[in-house]
C-alpha cells in the first residue's frame, strides 16, 4: 500500500471516529480508537513510537514520539484542541524528517467538523488533489 492509499484510509477513519465520539475527549482516547479502526481496515499500526534524534554523533532514542505510524510509511500526530498552532505543523514536519518518512497528518479531533481538523504534511512528495 502506498502513501496515498494509506492517506485515504486515514482520512476516512478519522472522520468516522470523530463522528462517533465527537470533540471534547482526550487525545489518548482518539489515539486508541483511531488505531483500532485502522487495524480493522487491515493496516499495520504502531502507537507511541520513539523517533531518535542525533546530536554531535550521539543518538538519543528519547528524541520524539510519534502518536501513530501506519505501515512504517505515514505518521499521524493527534490533537484535541480548539485551534491548531503553527508549532503543531512544525512538529509533524520535524518528525517526518527525523523518521525519514514522506507523509504525515496532523489530526485535530477538537474541531467541530473533522474535515476542518485534517492537515496533510508532505516531506518530499507532492500533495495529492
Amino acid at each position: 500500500m502506498n502513501e496515498d492509499q494509506i492517506a485515504k484510509e486515514v482520512v476516512d477513519a478519522a472522520i468516522k471516529v470523530h463522528s462517533k465520539l465527537r470533540p471534547g475527549l482526550l487525545e489518548s482516547v482518539y489515539e486508541v480508537v483511531l488505531a483500532r479502526e485502522l487495524e480493522r481496515r487491515g493496516l499495520r499500526v504502531e502507537r507511541q513510537v520513539f523517533i531518535p534524534i542525533e546530536y554531535e554523533g550521539l543518538q538519543f532514542d528519547e528524541g520524539f514520539r510519534a502518536d501513530i505510524i501506519i505501515e512504517d510509511k505515514v505518521i499521524l500526530e493527534l490533537k484535541s484542541v480548539e485551534q491548531l498552532a503553527k508549532v503543531h505543523h512544525k512538529q509533524v514536519f520535524t518528525d517526518l524528517k527525523l523518521a525519514d518518512k514522506r507523509l504525515g497528518f496532523l489530526l485535530n479531533f477538537g474541531a467541530d467538523l473533522m474535515k476542518d481538523g485534517i492537515r496533510r504534511i508532505a516531506n518530499g512528495i507532492p500533495d495529492s488533489p
